[in-house]
């Protein structure tokens, strides 16, 4: 562990009390895994406390538990994970928040780094992560007829509909997917002496 960011979770276990589930050191980086409600509150402190000083949002994504495990997750099915840089510093601090319910909502932090703009509506897009008070909530890499979420581990692989230009209607119209799902079977051949013994078998049969 590093002894750096091993002072720094002392830090800020002291400057976030009361607004985090945990407060570790993972992968060589801090990460702090906020109260769903303290969000805000945390992004925050976190951009403005002069021994933390994350100024800068560097990436934000989704992610789905569902599957996690194996199965054997049983927190909330989603979470969002912010990836935070202090340039003043030069640390770096992962934040999580987990969040449930059918669609998940969590609090926007456009208004705490800016950057969060795109990325939000990426984790939206993906996740069907709701986040409130986002200034213009909508798809981003899909297209706006899109069906479902394609990064929730529930979606199909050959997704819900297809789409195509009809020169009848003179517009692109979407129908049901006409793929087959099917179950690819791994081949594999492996070159080494595990198989000289048959190999030289053939041979002498030949």
């Amino acid at each position: 562990m590093s002894d750096y960011y091993s002072k720094l979770a002392d830090v800020a276990s002291e400057k976030l009390a009361g607004l985090f589930e945990s407060v570790d050191v993972e992968f060589g980086e801090l990460m702090v895994t906020a109260k769903h409600d303290k969000l805000l509150e945390i992004s925050g402190r976190l951009r403005d406390d002069k021994e933390l000083l994350c100024e800068e949002l560097i990436d934000l994504c989704g992610i789905d538990y569902s599957q996690y495990g194996d199965g054997a997750w049983k927190g909330p099915r989603f979470g969002v994970a912010y990836q935070l840089l202090s340039i003043r510093h030069n640390h770096r601090i992962r934040l999580k928040v987990l969040v449930d319910g059918e669609p998940p909502v969590i609090d926007s932090v456009i208004d705490v780094w800016n950057s969060a703009n795109w990325y939000e509506r990426e984790a939206f897009d993906l996740f069907g992560i709701i986040f409130e008070g986002h200034p213009d909530l909508r798809r981003i890499l899909t297209d706006y007829g899109f069906v479902g979420h394609p990064f929730r581990k529930d979606f199909p692989l050959s997704g819900n509909v297809e789409m195509r230009y009809d020169p009848e209607k003179q517009r692109v119209i979407y129908e049901p997917v006409t793929v087959q799902p099917r179950i690819n079977q791994l081949r594999v051949i492996r070159d080494d002496n595990r198989y000289l013994g048959k190999e030289l078998e053939e041979n002498s049969d030949a």
